[in-house]
């Protein structure tokens, strides 16, 4: 058994459909989550600076005696996550693999869409994987770099929303059967995303079949929580505003939650 919290890092809020599914599959584990809203969105930004970004995130959350980290952000997976998790001492986590391995299950036309931030398509992170495992599996991957403004400023259900999703699938609309939601802001906009793809796209949540792989680590490594262990002690930080984040917070999550502002650069020169 391991008492000590899981530590979720994200560029802003999108790591929260994470962070749902965990309370849903493990409700006993303790959550510190990160989400650098100041900075977001992290997709248009380069390569370099993602990966300060996420080494400060990193961090932050072993200064909290995390027992595990979980990259619930596309874009600092696809150019951080292996150097990180290759330094540190404790499990640390990406969202890419197990979205990829969720699409490759369920396409029945051998025609993956993977949408996600600029930098994520860049690094062609998700077409590698998925051929990887299946060689003969099509991957097409378009870039969203409007999806995360429309996230972080609280306007998922908005008629601004709806026309930018319904332009920028456009290229997508008839070609795949499958599509892979390559950043962790984007199952916020689902309900939107799915109506213009149509009924018979199957949408994959990366973040949400990531918490699969947490639940696997957590017993191979023997760190589960304590079920006789009573209260929980989440806390989520971000480095914009609480009021704007704790909304979106709570109202994606269905209940309160305690949020706090942290200012990294003060945190990790003490």
């Amino acid at each position: 058994m391991d008492n000590r919290p899981i530590g979720f890092l994200d560029s802003g809020v999108g790591g929260l459909t994470v962070v749902r599914e965990l309370m849903r599959q493990l409700p006993h584990e303790d959550i510190i989550y990160i989400g650098d809203s100041a900075r977001a969105p992290y997709g248009p930004r380069p390569a370099e600076q993602i990966r300060e970004y996420t080494w400060q995130l990193v961090n932050f959350l072993l200064t909290k005696n995390v027992k595990m980290i979980v990259f619930a952000c596309n874009t600092a997976t696809a150019v951080a996550w292996e150097e990180i998790k290759a330094s540190l001492g404790i499990p640390v986590l990406g969202v890419i693999l197990p979205g990829s391995s969720a699409a490759i299950k369920v396409t029945q036309t051998k025609k993956v869409g993977v949408i996600a931030t600029p930098m994520t398509v860049k690094s062609d992170i998700y077409k590698e994987k998925v051929q990887l495992l299946a060689p003969d599996i099509s991957v097409m991957s378009l870039a969203c770099p409007r999806f995360v403004p429309l996230v972080e400023s609280n306007e998922t259900t908005s008629s601004v929303a709806k026309k930018v999703v319904y332009e920028t699938l456009a290229p997508l609309v008839g070609q795949v059967d499958t599509l892979i939601l390559g950043c962790t802001h984007y199952p916020l906009l689902r309900p939107i995303i799915q109506n213009v793809m149509g009924p018979g796209v199957k949408l994959i949540d990366s973040g949400a079949e990531t918490v699969r792989d947490i639940s696997v680590l957590l017993n191979y490594f023997e760190i589960n929580r304590s079920r006789e262990v009573q209260g929980k002690k989440d806390c989520f930080y971000t480095t914009a505003g609480v009021a704007s984040f704790q909304e979106i917070a709570e109202s994606w999550l269905g209940k309160s939650i305690r949020v706090e502002h942290v200012n990294l650069e003060e945190v990790l020169n003490d």
